[in-house]
């Protein structure tokens, strides 16, 4: 099963027996072939059409059926909001990449929690990951406090959801909304990346206002995988994320028995060199959010319960121009990941691909002295930013940070001295 079909939050029908959907019907009296219909929602019931996202799935047997959850003792870094262990800390922050474990760990016990914001009881805010795996799930887990945005950055993921599988690689992203079931295999012995838990409104394509039609993320480029099962009759462990506790349970056969579904509400995955970048092509450049991937917005319009956004290649024409990130201080949250390459605002090194920043609200932040230093004095031609992919969760609210990010052996303790060293400027006498 490799096939996908195109379209972020459209209507897909897709059956992998045929005369396995009912025709004009979502629950009839006795679906074919003896399934059972189940709806699995995304948003409220009432919520306007334009917002409504649900799917319904015809499958081997209802997922009611199984024993009672009891907790779980693995994942012992996977944590949640609210973040109220440590102080919030107004300093600029940076860690290496996570080391491989040393014993067999899967993708769900690799998870490592660096911090986050708001409250997941109020469904507002996020968490944010990393993981570090090298043995493949043999359960399935979900998580019914988010929607879980997966960014490789090394190795492959093989995801085996119930609405079908998603082969993901680094420079590609994977989806997984709320309450899906799936798990993680992986075809290169082992795998790191990030991941962005959204506890708030659904992750969807940002308005494009005057840039117009075209332009950022097109929706044709995400895919959604078409029906896939299995008819397997052996113990799985089901674990589930529920406000902040995992909880675990067992079933009799697999939870991946989803014959055929249709909806709007499905796993997808996003090739981020598909990106269509906008840019200056005369003088200053724009704000960041012109790399605006996906966005969950808040109650305040224009300001994101989180966006995600990338600095993919690029061309950089513009005049009188000092291009790379300027210094600033602003209201929204930025966590930075690199998923290859170098950041052109971070010529001094110390930001490596796997690694991870975290500048938290107004608090001052921008490129390094050896990046002011060669994009101010340097030849103002066209050149092409090439081989690099970084991206940002940024979000209205501080990030808090766990004990584990504080503590870490992967902090860069001399992360401030990036901003030493830049002499006065010189005022006419």
């Amino acid at each position: 099963m490799t096939d996908y079909l195109p379209g972020f939050g459209n209507h897909v029908s897709t059956e992998a027996v045929p005369g396995a959907l009912p025709i004009g019907r979502n629950s009839p009296q006795r679906p074919p072939h003896g399934l059972y219909a189940e709806q699995l929602s995304g948003t409220a019931f009432t919520a306007p059409r334009a917002e409504n996202r649900r799917s319904w799935l015809y499958r081997l047997r209802p997922t009611a059926q199984h024993p009672a959850f009891t907790r779980y003792d693995g994942a012992p870094l996977f944590k949640t909001a609210p973040f109220d262990a440590a102080p919030p800390s107004p300093n600029r922050l940076r860690w290496d990449p996570l080391p491989m474990p040393t014993e067999p760990t899967d993708w769900l016990d690799g998870l490592v929690t660096t911090g986050g914001t708001g409250n997941v009881a109020e469904q507002s805010g996020v968490g944010i990951h990393g993981y570090a795996a090298n043995a493949d799930m043999e359960r399935a887990f979900f998580s019914a406090d988010g929607e879980l945005l997966i960014v490789p950055q090394h190795g492959r993921l093989q995801i085996d959801t119930e609405l079908g599988r998603l082969d993901v690689a680094p420079l590609q992203i994977a989806l997984i909304p709320r309450g899906v079931r799936f798990r993680v295999a992986l075809p290169d012995g082992e795998a790191r990346g990030y991941v962005l838990e959204n506890y708030g409104a659904l992750l969807r394509l940002p308005d494009l206002g005057p840039i117009g039609a075209n332009g950022l993320a097109n929706p044709r480029d995400f895919e959604t995988p078409v029906a896939w099962f299995e008819d397997v009759d052996a113990p799985t462990q089901i674990v589930q994320k529920f406000q902040g506790g995992l909880w675990q349970t067992s079933l009799d056969h697999s939870p991946f028995d989803v014959v055929a579904w249709h909806g709007n509400l499905a796993p997808c995955r996003y090739d981020l060199t598909r990106f269509n970048t906008i840019n200056t092509v005369s003088f200053d450049h724009p704000d960041p959010s012109i790399f605006t991937v996906l966005t969950s917005p808040s109650d305040t319009p224009g300001t994101a319960n989180c966006d995600f956004v990338i600095f993919p290649p690029r061309w950089m024409v513009a005049e009188d121009t000092f291009r790379p990130p300027w210094f600033h201080r602003n209201v929204m949250s930025e966590f930075m990941g690199l998923i290859a390459g170098a950041y052109d605002a971070k010529e001094g090194g110390g930001f490596v691909p796997g690694g991870a920043s975290l500048h938290n609200q107004m608090n001052g932040h921008g490129p390094d002295q050896a990046t002011y230093d060669k994009a101010s004095t340097a030849e103002l031609k066209p050149v092409k930013i090439d081989g690099t992919m970084a991206f940002m969760f940024e979000t209205r609210h501080v990030v808090r940070t766990t004990e584990w990010a504080n503590s870490s052996p992967t902090m860069q303790l001399d992360y401030d001295d990036v901003w030493t060293g830049f002499p006065k400027a010189q005022l006419p006498k």
